[in-house]
C-alpha cells in the first residue's frame, strides 16, 4: 500500500544544515499498525509529514497504492489527504466556535460533498460521542476532543491514518481508550502509523520502528499484543 524509498529530508545549509531523515526506506502493508519511536529530533514527525505530503523530500520517493506522490502538486496532495490519508495530531485542531458535529462536517464541506449530517452523526456515534454532538470543544474533555478529531478524520473513509502523539495530552485511562479505538479501527482494515515516545503505548501496535538521527535503527516485526476493543455504542 505504502512504500517510502531512500527518503531524506535536509533543512538549512552549511553549518546550519540539519538532516531530519537520512535515507529511510519503509514498506507498510495494508492493515498494518506501526508505532514509530525515537528521541526528540530523531525524525518521527518528519517521516509522518513526508508520507502525508505536508513536507517535501530532499531526495527519495513516496509511493502510495502504486503511484509516486512525492512529486504531486498541492492540489493533488489535498485530494489524497481528503480521501486515502488522514491525520490525528496531539493538538486536536478543532475550531472552537463550532460544535463537535460541525467540526466533523468540515472535511465533507471542503470536499464539496455538502453537509451530510447523517454521516457525521453516525461517525460521532462510532466514537461514542453522539450525545455530545451539539457541544463546543470548550465543553468537552481532552479525550472527547481527541475522539471528535478522530471522527473528523474517519468521515472521509481513509485507508491510512497518521497519528502524531495522539495520546500525549491525556491521562493513562483516557489514552488507553483512544488506543483501543485505534486498535479497533486497525482490526477493521485501516492501516495506522503512530508516533509515540512511550514504549507501553508502542506495544499496542503490530510493529515497532525505532528512529535515531533520522535513520531506522531497529524494526520489530514480531511483536503484537491483543487489546480489547471498545464496546460499540450502536
Amino acid at each position: 500500500m505504502l512504500e517510502v524509498i531512500n527518503a531524506s529530508k535536509i533543512y538549512g545549509e552549511g553549518e546550519a544544515k540539519v538532516t531530519a531523515l537520512d535515507n529511510v526506506s519503509l514498506k507498510v502493508e495494508n492493515g498494518n499498525f506501526i508505532a514509530v519511536m525515537g528521541p526528540s529530533g530523531s525524525g518521527k514527525s518528519t517521516l509522518l509529514n513526508i508520507i502525508g505530503g505536508l513536507d517535501q523530500l530532499s531526495s527519495g520517493e513516496v509511493i502510495l497504492d502504486g503511484n509516486r506522490i512525492d512529486g504531486y502538486d498541492e492540489n493533488a496532495l489535498v485530494d489524497i489527504r481528503r480521501g486515502k490519508i488522514a491525520y490525528v495530531f496531539q493538538q486536536y485542531h478543532l475550531l472552537p466556535s463550532l460544535t463537535a458535529l460541525e467540526n466533523v462536517l468540515l472535511p465533507l464541506i471542503f470536499a464539496g460533498k455538502g453537509k451530510n449530517e447523517k454521516d457525521a452523526l453516525e461517525i460521532l456515534k462510532r466514537v461514542g460521542l453522539e450525545k455530545r454532538a451539539s457541544h463546543k470543544p470548550s465543553q468537552l474533555s481532552g479525550g472527547e476532543q481527541q475522539r471528535v478529531a478522530i471522527a473528523r478524520t474517519l468521515v472521509m473513509g481513509p485507508s491510512l491514518i497518521l497519528a502524531d502523539e495522539p495520546t500525549g495530552n491525556m491521562d493513562q485511562k483516557t489514552g488507553n481508550e483512544i488506543l483501543r479505538l485505534f486498535t479497533e479501527l486497525n482490526e477493521e482494515g485501516r492501516s495506522i502509523i503512530m508516533v509515540t515516545h512511550s514504549a507501553e503505548i508502542a506495544k499496542q501496535a503490530k510493529e515497532i520502528i525505532n528512529l535515531q538521527d533520522g535513520q531506522i535503527v531497529d524494526r520489530n516485526t514480531h511483536f503484537q499484543i491483543e487489546v480489547p476493543c471498545l464496546t460499540r455504542r450502536y
